[in-house]
């Protein structure tokens, strides 16, 4: 018998599969889809956190007019639906996370997080124990098998919408149960689908926050989960030289020029400040211009490996915006790895996935723990002097989060 489009031998109707709805409208154009073309399809939406405040907040995830949406798309259809509470789960594993991290320095990505521990670890097992086949999700990515039938991570066709950096720590065994539907198409063949089903989502905005943290707003929402988070301190320059004072390190990422609070005239040809290290630990931001930026070393941890883990060329990613650079991998015990560039970079912070890429196969990634200068690269600075960064190129990718 020949496999079905989600790739098993038997009829759709005889193929269970959970989708994962998030209320927005490329989950329900998934679920409705399948639906559509026969499966047996369970909507299943997950309450992540006290969505009472956040109602009014129409562009984050998972906030209660998106479960309300997602309800009303399966009932419109005729599938199942099911809400779960994992509030307290989700507080601890990714809330609580993302507020230790920023006390910490890093520069946290919540919805990495998220896709790691709750929705491809908890809600996976929900699908698992409701008997599904698989579970489907509105992710712009793409599942392709290789030449061994092994399931290999790809990025999306669509480049302004590919999430694939976000599901960089999916591992094997999670990948060869999910499915994404939506990563051979572009956004406009969604909104039309989505159209052409009559969905209420069909208009509905594109998530660009944060679920948890309404306006973008992360300050307020770190604040109050961890007060010393607002413990003032100096700024000062690499010589240790104070320059000005803080009001908490919450305020400051690495890269940051804007916003510094401390004015001109500290150097001699008035040249702006960036934030080159946060210390924690004495709340000190240091500051300096922005050639010391430049790094060509990464250390990452908790890597995660989609293919095999030997020395290789790849290319990197470590933000989701950027275009993937040119790097030569090295991996090291117990998880770690260290990241060698080939031109150095700009704003590499602690808290950041490194994403390793061949082409659109994602080989893994890790949690950049720290980034440095190579000793040639000190040389030639000392030979040639700063290296003077090049003017950053137009991203062909849009900021979006992980649906």
């Amino acid at each position: 018998m020949p496999v079905n489009t989600l790739g098993f031998p038997k009829p759709p109707k005889d193929t269970r599969v959970v989708v994962a709805m998030s209320g927005g409208v490329d989950s329900s154009v998934v679920a409705a889809l399948l639906h559509e073309q026969g499966y047996e399809v369970i909507g299943v939406t997950l309450q992540l956190y006290d969505h009472g405040a956040a109602t009014s907040a129409s562009k984050t995830c998972c906030a209660g007019q998106d479960i309300h949406d997602a309800r009303r798309v399966a009932e419109a259809r005729g599938f199942p639906h099911y809400v779960l509470n994992y509030e307290s789960r989700f507080r601890e594993s990714v809330i609580d996370d993302f507020a230790d991290r920023y006390l910490r320095g890093e520069t946290p990505i919540p919805c990495v997080r998220c896709n790691q521990s709750v929705k491809f670890q908890d809600l996976l097992k929900v699908a698992r124990d409701l008997n599904a086949d698989c579970m489907a999700t509105g992710h712009y990515v793409q599942r392709i098998l290789d030449s061994t039938g092994r399931a290999t991570l790809q990025r999306a066709i669509d480049p302004l919408k590919d999430q694939s950096y976000f599901l960089f720590a999916t591992t094997q065994e999670q990948l060869d149960f999910l499915r994404f539907p939506l990563g051979g198409w572009h956004k406009e063949k969604t909104r039309a689908e989505a159209q052409r089903l009559g969905l209420i989502t069909a208009e509905k905005p594109d998530s660009q926050d944060i679920c948890f943290v309404p306006n973008g707003d992360y300050t307020k929402i770190v604040t109050k989960l961890r007060p010393q988070a607002a413990t003032s301190g100096e700024i000062v320059d690499q010589q240790g030289i104070v320059l000005g004072k803080h009001e908490g390190i919450i305020h400051y990422t690495i890269g940051q020029r804007k916003g510094l609070g401390i004015g001109g005239g500290h150097n001699e040809d008035n040249s702006p400040y960036y934030v080159l290290a946060i210390d924690a630990a004495t709340h000190r931001v240091i500051v300096g211009p922005k050639e010391a930026l430049a790094k060509d070393v990464i250390e990452v941890n908790e890597c995660n490996w989609l293919d095999d883990t030997a020395q290789r060329r790849i290319e990197l990613k470590f933000r989701s915006t950027m275009k993937p650079v040119p790097a030569t991998i090295l991996p090291e015990e117990n998880g770690q790895a260290r990241i060698q560039l080939e031109t150095p970079q700009y704003g590499i912070s602690p808290g950041q996935a490194a994403v390793f890429y061949d082409g659109a196969r994602v080989l893994g990634g890790g949690w950049i723990t720290g980034s440095s200068q190579s000793q040639a690269l000190l040389d030639k600075t000392i030979e040639t002097g700063p290296i003077t960064p090049p003017e950053r190129e137009a991203d062909p990718q849009s900021v979006l989060m992980a649906e």
